[in-house]
């Protein structure tokens, strides 16, 4: 499944699973555009580990959900690789409260990113993807879409929302032989879940089979088979990357 020569934009990339996919694609030999809103020391830090790897990568500050952002980081990339092959909708918000209590505002700034962002980049780079040889879609969702979370209405709606957006564009990228597909990992070490309590993880890891945490490089791995020339029969399908919460 190696990445050589393509080119790969994995947006929200300066930090977490978007870090994580997009060194592992750039390790294996993919040019790797990565997107950052406001971390720009992370995003260089992101690049400088892959060039130390024997990979390619720029940055591009970006807010997906700002459509003239996302068309200035397609002239970045094109102008850095040329056409894209593969485009990883990674970046992503919460606004975590008790659903009685979120304001429209939380609501719509989550809708805005999670959603809106996939939209802005799928459509920008959707020529690049569509021409490409064997393009790929991958869209990054949680479990939360599919189980729902306490306090997390908006962003499981969210999430939820990604899944008929792939299985959608999924059935219209095949007419020019592309594919798209979605991820929904469980809870995975990130520096999300730094603050969580002990006691809280404890719980969360007893209700998982596999009796532990996703790493960031089990959710990297799949995105990296379904980015490459070996799932060109997979299509429109949400993969679960959660150790099996849902068995």
């Amino acid at each position: 499944m190696a990445m050589d020569g393509r080119t790969c934009v994995v947006t929200g990339s300066a930090r977490g699973i978007g870090r994580g996919i997009a060194q592992h694609l750039g390790e294996r030999g993919a040019n790797v555009v990565i997107n950052y809103r406001s971390s720009e020391e992370a995003a260089l830090e992101a690049v400088d580990a892959i060039e130390t790897a024997g990979g390619s990568a720029v940055t591009a500050r970006a807010d997906v959900a700002d459509r003239d952002d996302v068309e200035a980081m397609r002239s970045v990339c094109h102008d850095a690789f040329g056409p894209i092959d593969v485009l990883v909708n990674n970046a992503g918000i919460t606004a975590d409260t008790q659903f009685t209590d979120m304001t429209r505002e939380e609501w719509d700034r989550v809708m805005d990113v999670n959603l809106g962002g996939m939209f802005n980049c799928t459509q920008t780079f959707y020529d690049d993807i569509w021409n490409a040889d064997e393009g790929r879609l991958i869209n990054i969702s949680s479990v939360v879409g599919k189980q729902g979370n306490f306090g997390q209405a908006n962003y499981a709606a969210a999430k939820s929302g990604m899944f008929g957006f792939t299985r959608t564009i999924a059935l219209e990228l095949a007419q020019g032989g592309s594919t798209a597909n979605c991820v929904a990992p469980g809870f995975t070490r990130t520096d999300m879940l730094e603050g969580v309590p002990e006691t809280v993880l404890d719980r969360i890891i007893a209700g998982i089979p596999l009796a532990r945490l996703a790493d960031v490089e089990d959710v990297a791995a799949v995105v990296r088979f379904l980015a490459s020339e070996d799932s060109s029969y997979v299509t429109g399908e949400v993969i679960d990357v959660n150790g099996g919460m849902d068995l």
